[in-house]
């Protein structure tokens, strides 16, 4: 981690780089900070670095000149940077800004005052206008700390349990669990009696339990772009159906087994964390087959040339029909499994994935994604279905053609993608 800090108040930062974990960071070597003092490039006896604004009502704005001498020294001296500058205009700060910032080489943080910078050297010189929120402060230099030390903390060595940085909150995209420490009872309230236990794996479930819940009910709105797999305290599954289903012309049928499903939708199941890719077909001559290419990549020569396909297919089970795959669930989680259906039609009732996402998490159930081959599922199993998913859309007009294996692919990542 490189990163310069230009402000015209160099003092603002002195106990920042020197205190905590920054400071012992900077003098491991692991991250450098450095600290240009913008008044060093400032024009006349008075080093003057910022002038009236045009058009009158007050204020002073930072010179661009001043501004553009003071960068070319830094790249004359690091290289070329990545220039960053606090400002109420720019991106509202994430997480995931600040991992893209972190991957960075160099990373200049430009900080404004007064009335802030020339519009003109920002067009030409900033790459990226940063906010910490809506409000506002004095400077940049109390946004610029905030940027390092949260970019300080994916720097591997700064945080001494890096697993600490992993279960923050936003890392996963979820709100962190509460904390507590000794004594175990305080002011007349315990501290819960799970954390007390020594049970690690209980433990661990509990703080994905409170994890959760704090989250829905604080920041609902993270949930979107949150992996929800780890805080579900059951199994969740994908089932292919093949019959029934529609065909071209909204008749029930039957549909044929193809290896491309087998493969794609397998992969992207082992990718995602599900526990089994289930696959129902009434023909036992389909089921054979199912059974016949499994084996060519877990048992056979394929599964040597190609050890990742053979995790993938590792995953498949095998079921004459939805019902059956349904109580095989049932047995091994104990409890019966919230049935998600999904369909390229519009239907009534049909839920927003979000929704769907919230739900799964507030009932910790086990969960059954059902996907339909042909032309997707016949009402006999949507009616079952628990939630039925509104279909998947984009781009322009009415047209909704995908194959089931990229349906799949969209879904799981919804609900199971890293942000």
């Amino acid at each position: 981690m490189n990163v310069t800090i230009v402000t015209a108040f160099p003092g603002f930062f002195g106990d920042f780089l020197s205190e905590s974990m920054i400071g012992r960071a900077i003098r491991n070597g692991l991250i450098r900070v450095d600290v240009v003092d913008l008044r060093d490039f400032g024009t006349g006896n008075y080093r003057q670095v910022d002038d009236y604004a045009f058009g009158g009502g007050g204020g002073m704005v930072l010179l661009p000149d001043v501004l553009e001498k003071a960068l070319d020294t830094v790249e004359a001296g690091k290289g070329p940077a990545y220039v960053v500058c606090p400002s109420p205009q720019g991106d509202l700060l994430s997480q995931e800004i600040v991992e893209t910032l972190a991957a960075r080489d160099h990373v200049v943080i430009i900080c404004g005052h007064y009335e802030g910078l020339d519009e003109r050297f920002i067009e030409k010189r900033v790459d990226r206008e940063i906010s910490m929120g809506d409000f506002v402060l004095t400077g940049g230099e109390i946004p610029a700390m905030a940027v390092i030390d949260a970019m300080a903390r994916l720097v591997p060595g700064v945080i001494g349990k890096e697993s600490a940085v992993v279960e923050d909150s936003f890392f996963r995209g979820m709100l962190d669990h509460p904390h507590y420490t000794r004594p175990s009872e305080w002011d007349g309230v315990p501290a819960p009696d799970v954390l007390l236990s020594g049970h690690a794996a209980e433990i661990e479930n509990w703080r994905r339990s409170e994890a959760a819940a704090r989250t829905l009910a604080r920041r609902p709105e993270l949930i979107s772009k949150a992996n929800i797999r780890q805080y579900l305290p059951k199994g969740v599954y994908a089932a292919l159906v093949h019959s029934p289903v529609l065909d071209r012309k909204g008749e029930k049928t039957t549909a044929a087994v193809t290896g491309l499903d087998l493969s794609d939708i397998g992969r992207s199941c082992r990718t995602y964390g599900l526990d089994r890719f289930l696959v129902t077909t009434p023909l036992a001559s389909q089921r054979d087959l199912v059974k016949t290419m499994a084996a060519h990549w877990t048992g056979g020569t394929g599964g040597d040339v190609n050890p990742d396909r053979k995790e993938a297919f590792g995953t498949i089970k095998i079921f004459p029909s939805l019902d059956r795959a349904t109580e095989w669930v049932t047995r091994r989680e104990k409890e019966p499994p919230l049935i998600i259906g999904t369909t390229a039609r519009r239907r009534e009732g049909g839920f927003h994935w979000l929704e769907a996402k919230r739900r799964i998490l507030r009932e910790k159930k086990p969960v059954l994604f059902v996907f339909g081959t042909g032309s997707g599922l016949h009402e006999e199993v949507l009616g079952r279905c628990h939630i039925v998913l509104q279909p998947l859309s984009g781009g322009f007009g009415d047209y909704n053609h995908l194959s089931v294996r990229t349906a799949v692919g969209v879904v799981l990542d919804r609900f199971f993608g890293w942000r």
